[in-house]
């Protein structure tokens, strides 16, 4: 049940614990508690809004880094994997397999801050062998949600008073 719960708030974090126990046929109580605990043991890390930067500030970049490291002896890539974190420019940070070690994606205001970030903080630190730079030129679905003209026609039926 926690899962149905999780479901319905990573598609809606504004979605009341008493909506939630409505559709899934739950008490609300039930349903406080199992939040309680999601949000105890770090599942959920948190609520926010899903934000389309492209349609507020177009000015805005976001671009992935592949990053191929030399793993510690004794902890492999976290400790890489933390200290790139700690950036203030970058968004996330994956451990992942194939032809590189960590993908990180990274907001900067243009292209330039991309690049001298990625010459200046991430190339420079020890462990970093290489990196490869690609920019994020459209999105076409975020988070689970398609972006502009490319979704489907909402096919829910209106609801009228």
């Amino acid at each position: 049940m926690l899962e149905k719960v999780l479901r319905v708030l990573e598609e809606d974090c504004r979605t009341s614990p008493k909506e939630i126990a409505t559709r899934l046929g739950i008490e609300e109580a039930e349903v406080q508690r199992l939040v309680a605990e999601a949000e105890q043991r770090g599942a959920i890390m948190g609520y926010g809004a899903i934000v389309n930067w492209a349609a507020v500030a177009p000015e805005r970049v976001f671009a992935f880094i592949l990053v191929s490291a030399q793993p510690e002896r004794d902890i492999g890539f976290d400790d890489i994997a933390n200290r790139i974190a700690r950036f203030p420019e970058v968004h996330s940070v994956y451990l992942v397999s194939g032809t590189h070690d960590l993908t990180v994606v990274v907001e900067a205001k243009d292209f330039r801050e991309v690049a001298a970030f990625v010459s200046e903080k991430l190339a420079p630190l020890p462990g970093v062998r290489s990196t490869a730079t690609s920019f994020v030129l459209k999105i076409y679905k975020l988070e689970g949600r398609l972006i502009g003209d490319g979704g489907e026609a909402d096919k829910r039926l209106a609801v009228s008073p």
